[in-house]
C-alpha cells in the first residue's frame, strides 16, 4: 500500500497497541513482595546503640570522680595567714592525693597558694585543715584542684 506521502506502509497489527513497562505477568510471574521488616529493627538498633555511646562518653565526663572535694568553709586569721577547711572524697583511700588550695585578696588576685598532702586513710571521705600564708590580706579562698598524682617532694620517707 501507498502512502499519501509517497512511502510503501507496513501493516503490523502490534503498531497500534500502547507501549507498557508491565511485566506480562503470564510469562514471568508475579513480582515477589519485597519483604522490609527488618528496617525498623535495625534502625533501632542503631538508635540503642548510638543512645548507649553517648550515655558513657557523658558518665566518663560527667560521672563520679577518683577524688572529689569540697570547700567547708574558710577563716581569715590575721593579715598574712588564712585558714582553710575542706572534704576529700577519694575512690580508693589507701592512696595517697593532693590538693591545691589558695587564698585571694578582695579583688580576686591569688595572693597565697599551697599544695596540701591527704594522707592514706581507711575513710573514703576525710575532713582536713590547712593554713595558707598570704603576701597581702586574703579576703577568701578556693580549692583549685585535687590530684592522685602525689610529687615526690610532698610523700613522707
Amino acid at each position: 500500500m501507498s502512502q499519501p506521502d509517497g512511502t510503501q506502509g507496513i501493516q503490523r497489527s502490534d503498531a497500534a497497541a500502547p507501549v507498557t513497562n508491565h511485566r506480562p505477568t503470564d510469562r514471568y510471574g508475579t513480582r515477589p513482595a519485597v519483604n522490609r521488616r527488618w528496617l525498623p529493627l535495625a534502625l533501632g538498633v542503631v538508635v540503642v546503640l548510638l543512645g548507649c555511646g553517648v550515655a558513657y562518653l557523658g558518665y566518663q565526663k560527667y560521672g563520679p570522680k577518683d577524688i572529689e572535694f569540697e570547700q567547708l568553709g574558710y577563716t581569715v586569721t590575721d593579715d598574712s595567714t588564712m585558714t582553710i577547711r575542706m572534704k576529700v572524697t577519694r575512690k580508693d583511700p589507701q592512696q595517697p592525693a593532693v590538693c591545691f588550695v589558695r587564698a585571694m585578696a578582695r579583688d580576686s588576685v591569688e595572693v597565697g597558694r599551697r599544695e596540701v598532702l591527704i594522707a592514706p586513710s581507711t575513710s573514703g571521705t576525710i575532713e582536713q585543715t590547712t593554713t595558707v600564708k598570704a603576701s597581702s590580706r586574703p579576703a577568701s579562698s578556693s580549692i583549685y584542684g585535687c590530684s592522685g598524682q602525689v610529687p615526690s617532694y610532698l610523700r613522707a620517707g
